[in-house]
């Protein structure tokens, strides 16, 4: 066996088709990742005319010496001892010989998955046996972290697409159907924008976000070759949320008259009349409140408020929301969770298996600072993958040293 240099075609064909698949493991990206200053490779496990593995790589080059990277791992059985055992020996070699100092892999090795309540359904019985076989090969383990101080997110929640519509729904949480439906009466639209509407993106990840609207728009490029990629943004229509303010503030306005005329009339019980009027007025001032907040949306933004947005990639047979954002001035209007609720109609009646929701952080971990996140995407009855992590493997061991001493290796790359 050997390593190859890889065309873009071959490595497409191969991506194409093997599982588990990412995103970050595709021509696409790598174009993408070229315009960030990273150059690439693609190489593939050649055994004879066979090809037997592959993987991007990405290398960085910062104070002269290179450092590489596999996004999401090769794309390897990493079961087999023998082909992992090779490819190891042979990529060191290969990357050694460019001056690449080491690489690091975040691979898709699955160690336990979780349902929305924090509970394992899943344990990779395989699981000690590959991660003690990657550490004997070279492969340093950088830890288990809780959060996202890892490359890639070790923990990602994904959503089961391949059910009907109803039960879909009904699988969402009580209170995040509940804020789907008032979205929904507000008058929040969700709407498939183009790449000029990738602004409304940029807009509400800046500061949060490692990378800038160009990276944006370089994926949508890229991708978008393909029809690989498309992008959401929800807005509050101003015009109907006054008119169902109004209505809703005339309901409870009337509500309340006929209550007090049958105070008058003593027509009932008093006390429950009056608990009843009580509850009846509560709203009358809430629609009130809103009634001057319609009105003063109306007259600055006639054309509706951009409350969230979503670029979602297509790859194999799932999609992947890749960034998301929202204004966090309107979030009580729930638009995000209406989007996600009608993104996983969408590609679940186009054929679409999973949804990957991106990111959470250790679900199972106390006092955690993300709990908000993570309840948010296990609303809508998500599984967990906990994934092994990230693995450094130090192919040129010289200029390894030299650097490590001199640099540090932390910080170089950008999620």
């Amino acid at each position: 066996m050997h390593i190859q240099l890889l065309t873009n075609a071959e490595f497409l064909e191969f991506s194409k088709l093997f599982k588990p698949g990412s995103i970050y493991q595709t021509p696409y990206y790598a174009f993408a990742m070229h315009e960030e200053n990273y150059s690439s490779m693609f190489v593939g496990l050649m055994d004879g005319n066979v090809l037997k593995a592959a993987s991007l790589i990405l290398v960085y080059k910062i104070n002269g010496f290179k450092y590489a990277l596999a996004p999401r791992g090769f794309l390897i059985d990493y079961n087999d001892n023998e082909l992992v055992t090779t490819f190891t020996k042979l990529i060191k070699k290969f990357l050694g010989k460019k001056d690449i100092v080491a690489i690091k892999i975040n691979p898709m090795i699955i160690k336990k998955v979780y349902n929305s309540a924090g509970y394992a359904i899943t344990n990779n019985e395989l699981y000690d046996v590959t991660f003690n076989r990657l550490k004997s090969l070279g492969y340093f383990h950088l830890g288990y972290n809780n959060y996202f101080e890892s490359l890639k997110p070790r923990f990602e929640a994904y959503i089961n697409l391949d059910l009907d519509y109803i039960k879909l729904f009904g699988n969402i949480d009580k209170s995040c159907r509940n804020k789907i439906r008032k979205a929904v009466r507000d008058g929040i639209k969700v709407y498939h924008g183009n790449e000029d509407d990738l602004k409304y993106l940029y807009e509400q990840t800046k500061g949060k976000y490692p990378r800038d609207l160009q990276y944006f728009k370089n994926l949508y490029k890229f991708f978008g070759r393909d029809n690989l990629i498309d992008f959401y943004y929800s807005k509050l229509d101003t015009t109907d949320y006054l008119q169902y303010t109004q209505s809703k503030y005339n309901e409870y306005t009337k509500k309340s008259s006929e209550l007090s005329q049958k105070l008058i009339l003593q027509k009932g019980n008093a006390d429950k009349l009056i608990n009843e009027k009580l509850s009846v007025d509560k709203n009358v001032v809430k629609y009130r409140n809103q009634l001057a907040e319609a009105t003063e949306y109306l007259r600055k933004y006639p054309n509706g408020i951009v409350t969230s947005s979503a670029l979602i990639i297509k790859w194999q047979d799932e999609i992947y929301l890749a960034i998301d954002g929202y204004d966090e001035k309107y979030k009580k209007f729930g638009a995000k969770q209406l989007m996600i609720w009608k993104l996983m109609g969408r590609y679940a009646k186009l054929g679409y298996k999973k949804f990957h929701l991106g990111g959470v952080s250790n679900i199972n971990k106390p006092n955690n600072k993300y709990r908000g996140l993570n309840e948010f995407k296990l609303n809508f009855h998500a599984n967990v993958i906990e994934y092994a992590g990230d693995f450094e493997l130090i192919t040129n061991s010289p200029r390894y040293f030299v650097y490590k001493n001199s640099f540090g290796i932390t910080g170089i790359f950008k999620k």
